[in-house]
C-alpha cells in the first residue's frame, strides 16, 4: 500500500536516511529559561505577548532551536561606541564658555513644568455609595 504524499511543510525539513521526514525537536520553556538564565515565567510571558518567537502546540509553548537563536540575536546589545576626542580650546575662557553652555542646555528647567497632582480616588472602588 503506498504512503499518501507527503504535505508541503513537511517536504522541506531536512529527511532521515529511512525516507522520513525529521521534525525539528522542540523545546519547552523551561529548558529554553535554563540555556537563557531567567525563568520560565519570563519565556511564558514574552510569549504570551508575542514579543519572542515561539510555536503553540495545543495549549503549551514550544521552541525550536532557531526560535532560541532568534530570541538571543532580539535581546543582544551592542557594545557600547567609544566617544570620539575632541580637539581642546585655546585658552580657558573658552574651556569655562564652552562648559556654561553645555550646562545651560542640558539642565531641565523646573519652573516650565506642570506640577503633578494625585487623581483622587473614584468612591465606587470602595464600595461606598455616593
Amino acid at each position: 500500500m503506498p504512503h499518501p504524499p507527503m504535505p508541503p511543510a513537511l517536504a522541506r525539513l531536512p529527511h532521515r536516511t529511512d525516507g522520513e521526514a525529521a521534525l525539528p525537536r522542540l523545546y519547552r520553556p523551561e529548558e529554553i529559561a535554563e540555556s537563557l538564565g531567567c525563568s520560565a515565567w519570563w519565556v511564558k510571558d514574552r510569549a504570551r505577548r508575542r514579543l519572542i518567537p515561539h510555536t503553540r502546540v495545543g495549549r503549551a509553548y514550544r521552541f525550536t532551536a532557531d526560535h532560541l537563536a532568534e530570541i538571543i540575536r532580539i535581546h543582544e546589545e551592542p557594545a557600547p561606541q567609544r566617544a570620539q576626542r575632541t580637539p581642546s580650546p585655546a585658552s580657558p575662557s573658552e574651556t569655562a564658555m564652552t562648559l556654561s553652555r553645555r550646562t545651560r542646555q542640558t539642565r531641565p528647567s523646573t519652573s516650565s513644568a506642570p506640577r503633578l497632582r494625585a487623581r483622587p480616588p473614584r468612591r465606587s472602588q470602595y464600595g461606598t455609595a455616593a
